[in-house]
């Protein structure tokens, strides 16, 4: 497919997944916060059957909400579903995900450094493991466990560490990432369309005929949707992780990823508690300090020149000779690049100048995180990384860094 046309449905499916994920995640926000703010409604309303109101106010405008026990009496004329946010959230991310990493697979989901694969072979895995993680996930919540929610909890933990490892070790590490937040994302919209909905019919048709809703249907919907509140924040992580390297660069990735997905379910757990006015700051604190020691524990280290190395001299000339082989076909004027057609990042190599503006940005992905060039598909050897290094250190000495 021509590159100017792959970037422009990159760009038109990927705003449409954000435009959608954000009315997909503030609709469950807001739902969740409408649930935990409810109070106590008065006699009257109670004798109607509403469970819970509120006040609100919003726009220039007064809201009162009110949420029956179990439904009305009568159903009225129009009802608002949300289902199509969630929906059209995973059409398009699926759709984004088929561009990037099944239809530019030999760029963004083989890494030959990782497994060699054939395009076919990486799509068939990557499906796969959409089917066996959402399958994996559809078995346990249908079981007893949904009435054990710390145990359940626990379980889906372990074959989330499980999935998180075995893609790592077939994929590029960015396609492993992805591939897991389409796991989660599938399982999201699995659980608006094999529990909430269902349970949302089967309440709206117990009302229309007259019978008493059947109450396990709505624990069922409880169960999925309460998931759904704690993936929230780690697929929100995950589709923006792609633009961070150093996290998904180290050589433990699979487990920096389950660390971040603890992490942010900690930081929705505080937030919940908070609508149930219950303060618990530890919690976030302790989401900060992980962190912070996430942080440092999986920091790149600088590389280390020997005695030797540093009594080396290095030219200019050569210096111009690795980025010209090595990064310019994605950093350039022209690019020649079969994928990138514009300097990536904006970051052009035109001439010695331009490299030494790029030098701090140079050492920590060419040097230090060694995650450029990507995937090294220029094939950069380790002794010319050594080269640029010693350079490095001797323009730093010149302007005393």
């Amino acid at each position: 497919m021509d590159p100017y046309i792959t970037e422009w449905l990159n760009l038109v499916i990927r705003f449409a997944h954000l435009i959608t994920g954000i009315a997909w995640i503030g609709a469950s926000f807001y739902f969740v916060w409408l649930d935990n703010h409810l109070e106590k409604p008065p006699q009257w309303k109670t004798d109607k059957g509403i469970g819970g109101d509120l006040w609100a106010i919003h726009g220039g405008g007064f809201y009162e909400v009110a949420k029956y026990k179990l439904a009305p009496e009568k159903m009225p004329t129009t009802l608002h579903w949300f289902k199509w946010e969630a929906y059209t959230t995973w059409i398009t991310g699926f759709l984004l995900l088929s561009l990037m990493f099944y239809v530019g697979a030999e760029s963004y989901l083989i890494d030959k450094r990782v497994a060699d694969l054939t395009q076919l072979q990486a799509i068939a895995l990557g499906i796969g493991s959409i089917v066996i993680g959402v399958g994996l996930y559809e078995a346990l919540v249908r079981t007893k466990l949904r009435n054990h929610g710390i145990i359940l909890g626990m379980i889906l933990i372990v074959v989330a560490t499980a999935l998180s490892y075995g893609l790592t070790q077939i994929f590029s590490a960015r396609g492993a990432y992805m591939h897991m937040g389409a796991i989660i994302g599938t399982i999201m919209a699995g659980n608006v369309f094999f529990g909430i909905m269902p349970s949302q019919r089967a309440l709206v048709k117990a009302v229309e005929e007259g019978k008493a809703p059947d109450p396990t249907f709505g624990l069922n919907a409880k169960v999925r949707s309460t998931h759904n509140t704690y993936t929230t924040l780690p697929i929100i992580f995950i589709m923006i992780s792609n633009h961070y390297p150093m996290t998904f660069n180290h050589h433990a990735n699979w487990l920096v990823l389950i660390a971040i997905i603890l992490i942010t379910a900690a930081v929705r757990q505080y937030f919940v508690l908070r609508h149930f006015g219950k303060q618990k700051p530890l919690v976030l604190v302790g989401a900060v300090v992980a962190t912070l020691a996430l942080a440092f524990l999986i920091a790149p280290k600088s590389s280390q020149l020997t005695a030797e190395q540093k009594q080396q001299t290095v030219t200019t000339e050569q210096v111009q000779t690795i980025i010209e082989q090595r990064c310019s076909a994605c950093h350039s004027n022209n690019n020649t690049d079969d994928v990138f057609k514009s300097a990536q990042a904006g970051i052009v190599f035109s001439d010695i100048s331009s490299i030494k503006q790029w030098a701090p940005r140079i050492k920590a992905r060419v040097i230090d995180a060694k995650d450029m060039p990507f995937m090294n598909k220029t094939n950069m050897t380790n002794d010319e990384r050594d080269t640029l290094a010693i350079w490095l250190t001797t323009i730093n000495q010149e302007t005393g860094k």
